[in-house]
């Protein structure tokens, strides 16, 4: 079962299980993302609901007694966050208690996966980050994902679930949705892709550890398999992309013009800054990311190109 299964993460690792002949439920709030999954809709039982409603969301995991929840659903903008704090608190956290207190209250065997975000490291005093960095979120998004983790790790240690969580760093590629304040560097991929001007703060220099969709597809399996319960793994290229870098491949591989601005206040006041993880946790299990950034932004402008 996978919550948020049209979205950009969750719509691949559906496509994924769904070659590995797995049986799979999408839950989804809606269905404007349904062309993610058109290609094989028909291979996989997709359910509307609202996982903020605890009610329903015990009912359905009672109907289908999944072996696994890989929970993908929620708010991923920090800027929105701070529009609606509210809608944010029960998109990232009241979502994740209502399914542990459902495997807990079903007495189910199954295996609760919790997709997490750097953005709960707030701007780390140290790099490279790794699992045992502290967290200082500097936005409710942040605050609220970490809340779910430690949710995880309450219901794993006092009550016995197999739970696990990933946090992903800058993810990209296809199926994400083209919105600034969604996915940055998607965002910048496609402008380029447009030909229309690419716009970087502070000259570019500033780094991210960006990684390609189908890295963090591999690293989610890995961890469905292998991940030891109660533990948290980051899924992460482990390499610095400077911002100006970035743009020189995008200028390389389209028309754009790159155009250096300043940082405006609230981005200084919430970005994280420089960053880059140390996924050693992670490569132990056996994984190793594939694809490099700039072929990754060129599968990416391919995508585009077919769509």
């Amino acid at each position: 079962m996978i919550t948020g299964g049209l979205g950009f993460i969750g719509s691949h690792l559906t496509e994924e299980f769904v070659k590995s002949k797995h049986n799979v439920i999408l839950l989804t709030k809606s269905f404007s993302k349904k062309n993610n999954i058109s290609s094989f809709m028909n291979k996989i039982t997709l359910e509307k609901i609202d996982v903020t409603n605890f009610n329903k969301v015990k009912k359905i995991i009672s109907k289908h007694k999944p072996d696994v929840i890989i929970h993908l659903a929620g708010v991923t903008s920090h800027s929105k966050s701070f529009e609606n704090p509210f809608l944010d608190l029960d998109s990232n956290t009241k979502s994740t208690l209502n399914i542990l207190e459902s495997i807990k209250l079903l007495n189910l065997k199954c295996r609760f996966i919790l997709g997490s975000t750097f953005i709960v490291i707030g701007k780390p005093k140290r790099l490279p980050v790794n699992e045992n960095t502290p967290c200082n979120p500097t936005t409710f998004y942040g605050t609220h994902r970490l809340a779910s983790e430690l949710y995880c790790n309450i219901y794993h240690n006092v009550f016995g679930l197999d739970t696990v969580i990933f946090r992903i760093t800058n993810a990209f590629g296809p199926k994400e949705q083209i919105i600034p304040t969604k996915n940055a560097v998607n965002y910048l991929i496609f402008k380029a892709f447009k030909d229309e001007d690419v716009t970087l703060y502070n000259e570019g220099k500033f780094f991210r550890d960006l990684i390609y969709v189908s890295d963090v597809i591999s690293g989610i399996k890995i961890i469905l398999k292998k991940g030891s319960s109660g533990e948290l793994y980051w899924i992460s290229s482990g390499k610095k992309t400077w911002f100006y870098k970035l743009g020189k491949i995008l200028q390389k591989h389209t028309k754009a013009n790159v155009n250096f601005v300043k940082t405006p206040k609230y981005t200084k006041k919430v970005d994280v800054g420089n960053f880059v993880v140390d996924n050693k946790k992670l490569r132990n299990l056996g994984w190793s990311p594939k694809v490099s950034v700039e072929d990754g932004i060129m599968l990416t402008l391919d995508h585009f190109d077919k769509v």
